[in-house]
């Protein structure tokens, strides 16, 4: 376990205990407006981390793991408040599943990833290196979003009205993703060109992220051709399309049998 004991390391471990109090609360007090608070002063605490972070690497803090989920970890609030004025739910699920899932992204930095500084490798000196990783960053805190209504109705065992109002909430958030997920294959496409020398090298990243890609794609298509039915079977292709950018972002990274031409975001 990798404790970080700098002031970058404080702020990391005061937004997961932001994001952990907010669960709480939301989780007694069962409404949609419970914990704002506490999120806005853990969006707060986040965004501090990764200004301080930014400043002691001296580049954009898009390179490794640990600065990615520090990212994520800055995005949840303001996606969640973007996203809820579309959806006006009066569910406390989403609140309580936001909440966790910006304590489980602050975990890796703050727990598991070293935050020793490293240089920018030159593949990495390029424009598009800050769109290519926020998009994809800001498309998988969406699709973690849609899999929280997918895993309160499965868990929950919904049916009816309820289970048919959850699955469109998980669309709305997917639907709401997708595009950026699309765009953010686009863009590394366009940079392997650029860097590489080749719109696509059959790197393990880049299939896992087209294998991400194809999953949401089979899903709306589903959804298209049964308009009506197998809600569940819905909701079980979400909750496969987020494993998939778990492996995409952790087991890809991290895994020696399979190293690629993204072996720097170890």
């Amino acid at each position: 376990m990798d404790i970080k004991w700098d002031i970058q390391g404080l702020l990391i471990y005061v937004t997961m205990a932001a994001y952990l109090a907010a669960l709480v609360i939301v989780l007694i007090k069962r409404t949609p407006g419970a914990g704002r608070g506490l999120f806005a002063f853990a969006f707060v605490a986040a965004l501090a981390a990764y200004i301080t972070r930014w400043v002691i690497s001296s580049h954009l803090p898009m390179q490794n793991l640990f600065e990615v989920f520090l990212l994520m970890g800055v995005l949840i609030w303001p996606v969640s408040l973007l996203t809820e004025r579309m959806q006006r739910s009066q569910s406390w699920v989403m609140p309580a599943g936001d909440a966790l899932i910006g304590a489980l992204v602050m975990f890796p930095p703050g727990f598991v990833f070293s935050a020793a500084p490293r240089h920018l490798p030159p593949a990495l000196q390029h424009f598009l290196f800050g769109p290519h990783v926020a998009t994809y960053m800001i498309a998988y805190v969406l699709m973690a979003r849609a899999a929280i209504p997918a895993v309160a109705a499965l868990a929950g065992r919904y049916s009816g009205q309820r289970l048919i109002d959850a699955e469109r909430q998980s669309y709305g958030m997917a639907a709401a993703g997708f595009p950026l997920l699309s765009l953010g294959l686009l863009l590394g496409s366009v940079w392997g060109k650029l860097a590489w020398g080749d719109w696509w090298a059959w790197d393990p990243k880049e299939l896992w992220s087209l294998v991400c890609w194809l999953v949401y794609m089979f899903y709306f298509h589903w959804r298209i051709v049964h308009p009506k039915q197998y809600f569940r079977t819905r909701l079980w292709l979400v909750l496969a399309g987020i494993a998939c950018i778990v492996i995409t972002l952790l087991w890809v990274n991290l895994s020696r049998l399979f190293p690629g031409l993204h072996s720097y975001a170890t």
